[in-house]
């Protein structure tokens, strides 16, 4: 079974002071197509945890990770920085997806900066934290996946 996880990056949520309502979609959707997966690992905000986080779920052989929140325009909001420094190449196709499919429920998706890319043999997405959004975008997550992975591991096209 391939590995998969999910990081949820949340000053709020890592302070215990909100419930992570985005991390634990994510996860389910992951399980439900079969990944192995498990409960989100929650950090705060912030391009230095996002790294850290990031590099210890790789050097765990994660194959899948998807990120919830940090995406935005506000201050504390460096998800795409931290996961730009794990990348190997990105695969910008992802990101510019998720944000058409977005704007098209609703404009704000627009702002989202959300990265998607390679690190060494793993595919990572950054989702918004928004509930709704990781609902509406992991069909497309998990419709790419397996061929990316497939890839990776030398498959043929």
């Amino acid at each position: 079974m391939t590995s998969a996880a999910v990081l949820t990056v949340s000053d709020r949520s890592a302070a215990g002071v909100r419930e992570d309502t985005a991390g634990p979609i994510a996860v389910e959707a992951l399980r439900t197509a079969g990944f192995d997966c498990d409960d989100a690992v929650i950090v705060p905000d912030g391009a230095d945890a996002v790294e850290a986080a990031l590099r210890d779920l790789l050097a765990a052989g994660i194959r899948l990770i998807v990120t919830t929140g940090g995406t935005g325009v506000a201050p504390r909001d460096a998800t795409p920085e931290g996961t730009a420094r794990v990348l190997d190449r990105e695969l910008p196709g992802i990101p510019e997806e998720l944000r058409r499919q977005g704007a098209a429920v609703k404009p704000h998706a627009l702002l989202t900066r959300g990265l998607a890319g390679i690190a060494g043999r793993a595919l990572i997405v950054n989702l918004p934290g928004s509930p709704s959004a990781v609902a509406d975008g992991m069909p497309l997550i998990l419709s790419l996946a397996g061929h990316v992975l497939a890839q990776l591991d030398g498959e043929d096209h």
